[in-house]
Protein backbone atom coordinates (compact mmCIF):
# COMPACT_ATOMS: atom_id res chain seq x y z
CA UNK A 1 0.00 0.00 0.00
CA UNK A 2 1.55 3.10 -0.80
CA UNK A 3 0.93 6.25 1.72
CA UNK A 4 2.27 9.73 1.43
CA UNK A 5 5.52 10.50 3.60
CA UNK A 6 6.06 13.60 5.05
CA UNK A 7 9.44 14.28 6.50
CA UNK A 8 11.26 17.02 8.20
CA UNK A 9 14.71 17.96 7.81
CA UNK A 10 16.85 19.32 11.05
CA UNK A 11 19.69 21.38 9.66
CA UNK A 12 22.50 23.49 11.66
CA UNK A 13 25.21 25.32 9.58
CA UNK A 14 28.17 27.02 10.61
CA UNK A 15 28.31 30.50 12.05
CA UNK A 16 28.30 32.74 9.39
CA UNK A 17 27.16 30.51 6.56
CA UNK A 18 23.44 31.13 6.92
CA UNK A 19 22.99 32.14 3.86
CA UNK A 20 24.61 29.42 2.15
CA UNK A 21 21.97 27.43 3.43
CA UNK A 22 19.69 29.22 1.92
CA UNK A 23 21.04 29.88 -1.79
CA UNK A 24 21.86 26.36 -2.03
CA UNK A 25 18.05 25.32 -1.60
CA UNK A 26 17.14 28.22 -3.56
CA UNK A 27 19.10 26.71 -6.61
CA UNK A 28 17.69 23.39 -6.08
CA UNK A 29 14.01 23.65 -5.07
CA UNK A 30 12.93 24.15 -8.55
CA UNK A 31 14.07 20.88 -9.49
CA UNK A 32 13.22 19.27 -6.66
CA UNK A 33 9.59 20.30 -7.39
CA UNK A 34 9.15 19.03 -10.65
CA UNK A 35 10.53 15.55 -9.50
CA UNK A 36 7.83 13.18 -9.76
CA UNK A 37 5.57 12.66 -6.90
CA UNK A 38 7.12 15.74 -4.85
CA UNK A 39 4.27 17.35 -3.21
CA UNK A 40 5.85 19.77 -0.91
CA UNK A 41 9.61 21.22 -1.12
CA UNK A 42 10.31 24.08 1.44
CA UNK A 43 12.95 25.75 3.45
CA UNK A 44 12.24 27.47 6.82
CA UNK A 45 14.15 29.37 9.59
CA UNK A 46 13.73 27.94 13.28
CA UNK A 47 12.62 31.01 15.30
CA UNK A 48 15.43 32.52 17.82
CA UNK A 49 18.19 30.28 16.09
CA UNK A 50 19.74 31.75 13.25
CA UNK A 51 21.81 28.91 11.84
CA UNK A 52 18.72 26.30 12.40
CA UNK A 53 16.69 25.31 9.14
CA UNK A 54 13.78 22.84 8.66
CA UNK A 55 12.86 21.41 5.47
CA UNK A 56 9.77 20.19 4.44
CA UNK A 57 9.40 17.75 2.39
CA UNK A 58 5.81 15.36 1.49
CA UNK A 59 5.82 12.60 -0.69
CA UNK A 60 3.38 10.79 -3.22
CA UNK A 61 4.84 7.30 -2.51
CA UNK A 62 7.68 5.49 -0.61
CA UNK A 63 9.15 5.09 -4.43
CA UNK A 64 8.98 8.55 -5.35
CA UNK A 65 11.61 9.49 -1.90
CA UNK A 66 13.71 6.97 -2.96
CA UNK A 67 13.94 8.14 -6.12
CA UNK A 68 14.80 11.70 -5.24
CA UNK A 69 17.51 10.27 -2.72
CA UNK A 70 19.51 9.34 -5.58
CA UNK A 71 18.84 11.81 -8.21
CA UNK A 72 22.09 13.16 -9.25
CA UNK A 73 20.81 16.18 -8.62
CA UNK A 74 20.29 15.34 -5.07
CA UNK A 75 23.99 13.83 -5.00
CA UNK A 76 25.49 16.68 -6.35
CA UNK A 77 23.81 19.09 -3.49
CA UNK A 78 24.63 16.93 -0.84
CA UNK A 79 28.43 17.02 -1.76
CA UNK A 80 28.34 20.60 -0.89
CA UNK A 81 26.73 20.37 2.49
CA UNK A 82 29.52 19.59 4.81
CA UNK A 83 30.90 23.52 3.65
CA UNK A 84 28.54 24.80 5.49
CA UNK A 85 26.48 22.49 7.76
CA UNK A 86 27.68 22.14 11.31
CA UNK A 87 26.78 18.18 11.07
CA UNK A 88 24.70 16.04 9.47
CA UNK A 89 21.18 16.62 8.76
CA UNK A 90 18.38 14.92 10.94
CA UNK A 91 15.89 13.45 8.78
CA UNK A 92 12.26 13.03 10.36
CA UNK A 93 10.15 10.60 8.56
CA UNK A 94 6.40 11.05 9.07
CA UNK A 95 3.86 8.42 8.43
CA UNK A 96 0.57 9.40 8.13
CA UNK A 97 -1.83 7.94 11.07
CA UNK A 98 -4.91 5.96 9.32
CA UNK A 99 -7.69 5.85 11.86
Amino acid sequence: MNQEISLLILIEVKPNHRQKQIDAFNKIAPIVLKENGCLHYELKEVENKENEFVIIEKWATEKDLLAHDVASHMVESDKLNPTFRAKPATVIKLLSINV
